[in-house]
């Protein structure tokens, strides 16, 4: 079996080598190419990352490239997780919707938007020379924004799917509060990606007991302080939802935090700069526990299982992705892309059934998905109009003035990364 991360040069690439070495059982990589155009980057990364396979004894070979062509060539499936301008540009999204009153963030809002319309182009494509080189390959997006950049893929007809942390991140600490195994644990997850509600924490499977009220009545603070939400908000809710939501239900809150405090980006730039050094050192042969604090917790056991599914391995038979929509949501479009359970095989995902979505949260995810259309729309046709109405349509945004203005300093900001600005 042969692999393929694009965006090889990554400092989160070690944890996703740790996982390949560690869970080579369930998922039994002969090769692994990491593919980079980076060379600083790609060749500290790569060289741990044959120590890595090494210590634990894992006979896979690990090559690097930065040629994308030759690099997925003959790949069962490539793993997207690339950043169109690097930190530099994250620390650009976070920080000019901050001087329009506007949560500044690399995934939501008008930062979320600015990456999209960098992203979603060159995702496209390395999609296309997938598709020609390859055309059997499954393309497993980690980019974010996730939803917008898998929904693009899907739309131009690729073989994708699209995996975030946020699940697996909650259903291993649920797992701990509750004292038991992860995989004893099934959530029912429900939302748009980085918009999302668990339902409900079932025991041993879509159909087992809903642990959620026990966990809430007895763990309700903990779950709450780890969200960074009042705990009578979540009694109200009756639900958990992902920490992402915080950016709507305490939008002025957190503007006033990110006014106060260094960029998330500056402080993943310098973190950066520091695994580099580490990875420089020939003795290292295993993740630093620095990597810890980087990003993407379990990014490495949810891309493990869901190739391991997708490729005909022991993978998981249910799990967390992102995919169509296709009715499993009657509220929202056929085409839209939702994060939700579903029955992963080599044919791909089939979402599992939904109960009914309480108005408040139908509600929010409708207007999102509007959002993620128009800006797709702006990703692919460009256009200052097609981003204003994106922005205006964000619930995050939503004022025509502010649209304006963002709308200006988006197109500043990213220029030499739109082909039409």
């Amino acid at each position: 079996m042969k692999l393929t991360v694009v965006g090889g040069g990554s400092t989160y690439t070690p944890e996703l080598v740790d996982g390949f070495a560690r869970l080579r059982d369930t998922l039994p990589v002969e090769e692994l190419v990491l593919v980079d155009p980076a060379a600083d980057r790609l060749e500290p990364v790569g060289a741990l990352a044959r120590r890595i396979f090494a210590k634990q004894g894992h006979q896979g070979r690990i090559t690097t490239t930065s040629d994308l062509d030759a690099g997925v060539d003959g790949a069962d499936a490539v793993l997207l997780q690339l950043r169109v301008g690097g930190q530099a540009a994250r620390e650009q999204d976070e920080t000019w919707p901050l001087e329009c009153g506007c949560v500044g963030q690399e995934t939501t809002g008008a930062g979320g938007l600015a990456k999209a319309l960098r992203t979603v182009p060159v995702v496209l494509d390395i999609a296309e020379r997938v598709r020609r080189t390859n055309p059997g390959a499954w393309i497993i997006d980690f980019t974010n924004p996730v939803g917008i950049v898998t929904r693009a893929l899907l739309q131009a007809g690729h073989k994708a799917i699209g995996l975030c942390n946020v699940a697996i991140g909650l259903q291993r600490k649920f797992a701990a509060l509750l004292g038991v195994a992860p995989a004893d644990l099934h959530l029912d997850h429900v939302g748009l990606n980085h918009l999302t509600w668990e339902t409900a924490v079932r025991r041993g499977g879509p159909e087992g007991a809903d642990a959620l009220p026990e966990l809430l009545a007895a763990h309700g603070e903990a779950i709450a302080a780890d969200l960074r939400l009042p705990r009578p908000l979540l009694d109200r809710l009756g639900v958990v939802p992902s920490y992402y939501l915080r950016y709507f239900y305490a939008h002025d809150e957190v503007v006033r935090e990110l006014r106060t405090k260094p960029s998330r980006a500056a402080e993943v730039a310098a973190m950066e700069r520091e695994l580099l050094a580490m990875y420089a050192d020939p003795a290292l042969d295993e993740k630093p526990e620095l990597l810890a604090k980087r990003g993407g917790a379990y990014y490495s056991e949810a891309a493990v299982d869901l190739a391991a599914a997708l490729l005909g391995g022991a993978g998981s038979p249910y799990q967390v992705v992102n995919t169509l929509n296709n009715g499993t949501l009657p509220f929202l479009p056929a085409d839209a892309v939702i994060e939700v359970q579903a029955a992963v095989g080599p044919k791909g995902a089939a979402p599992l059934p939904v109960a009914p979505v309480d108005p408040l949260y139908a509600g929010l995810m409708a207007s999102v998905t509007a959002y993620e259309d128009l800006a797709l729309a702006a990703a692919l046709h460009g256009g200052r109009d097609r981003v204003f109405r994106a922005l205006l349509a964000h619930p995050l945004v939503g004022q025509y003035a502010y649209a304006e203005t963002l709308t200006d300093r988006l197109i500043a900001h990213n220029r030499e990364h739109l082909a039409w600005a």
